[in-house]
This record gives structure tokens, C-alpha cells and sequence, in this order.
């Protein structure tokens, strides 16, 4: 609602495949690289839980210059590295087109690696699938009297993202 060419770009390509056939379906999904994108980009500013499932170190090791000793308990802070400006250019910005055209290694919402919550593959496929169709099928509008710059996207701090204040928006059927 804060980018509304971002919303008119991503209603056109999913307008544009899905026609007037009345859902987006999972086949669809890989031929809509936008969806994608912003989804991607939604987990990268936002992941559901901030610090990542924590792990014992087995041995003595140094990252950054910082000693951490074997039996060491480590989290990493995914919400942190989402919005490191040495990782990501613009950081704060709500970007999608950064994750257009390829992986994105440094996205790391679920984890990664052997480590990587298994459920990450479902776990996108279901927030695609599901944007996909609330886009597909709505114009959202803000409710009367409220402006772009009364959304806030503050968050409560805690193991999972709350959005501290509701987010109202109004649905338009198509």
C-alpha cells in the first residue's frame, strides 16, 4: 500500500496469467517471477522468527575477531542480517527486484544448509500461492481518512514478528 506501482506490477502479472480462469494454482506460481520476488523480499525485512534455531559450537572458533568457545550457544539474528547494509544495497527498502533473476544465498529467513528448516520449500509455496490469489482477486485500498504514511510496520520484539498495530485495509472484489 506504501508502493502502489509495486502492487499495479505485481496485479498485472498475475492478471495477465491467470486470466479470467478465477484462481491462481500452483502451476502457475513459477511463471510468475514477481510473486515471487516479493515474497522473498517480504521474509527478508520481516522473517516470521527474528533469531534462527540456536546451535552449539563443537570446537573453539573466531568470527569477526570474537573468540567463541567450544559449547558456546550461538543464534543468528536473520532479522539483523535482513537489513545489514553490508550485505544488502538500500537495505531498508522494500526492494523485490533484488531477488529477480537467480538464488539469493543470502536470504536466510529458514536457515540454511543441512541445518535449514525443512519446511522452508511449503512454507514459501503456501505465502506465493496465497498472495498470489489476495492480489488476484482484490483491489486493496486503505480505509477512508487513513493516508500511506499512517502504515506502520513496527514490530514487537519477541521469538515470532507481531505487528505492533493492525494493519486495515480494505478488499475490492474484482
Amino acid at each position: 500500500m506504501k508502493k502502489p506501482l509495486l502492487m499495479k506490477k505485481l496485479q498485472a502479472e498475475i492478471r495477465r496469467l491467470a486470466g479470467k480462469k478465477g484462481v491462481v494454482d500452483e502451476k502457475d506460481i513459477e511463471k510468475l517471477p514477481y510473486i515471487r520476488a516479493v515474497v522473498k523480499e517480504s521474509l527478508r525485512l520481516y522473517p516470521p522468527t527474528p533469531l534462527l534455531v540456536p546451535r552449539e559450537t563443537t570446537k573453539k572458533c573466531s568470527v569477526n575477531g570474537y573468540e567463541i568457545e567450544a559449547g558456546s550457544m550461538v543464534f543468528i539474528n536473520a532479522w539483523a542480517i535482513g537489513r545489514d547494509p553490508a550485505m544488502w544495497e538500500h537495505a531498508d527498502e522494500f526492494l523485490p527486484e533484488r531477488f529477480l533473476g537467480g538464488q539469493s544465498p543470502e536470504l536466510i529467513t529458514f536457515g540454511f544448509g543441512r541445518r535449514g528448516c525443512p519446511g522452508m520449500g511449503m512454507a514459501i509455496a503456501e505465502l506465493e500461492l496465497a498472495l498470489a490469489n489476495l492480489v488476484y482477486k482484490f483491489d486493496w485500498e486503505l480505509p477512508v481518512g487513513m493516508k500511506e504514511d499512517d502504515i506502520d510496520f513496527e514490530c514487537l520484539p519477541g521469538t515470532a514478528m507481531h505487528k505492533k498495530n493492525a494493519l486495515s485495509l480494505l478488499a475490492k472484489v474484482v
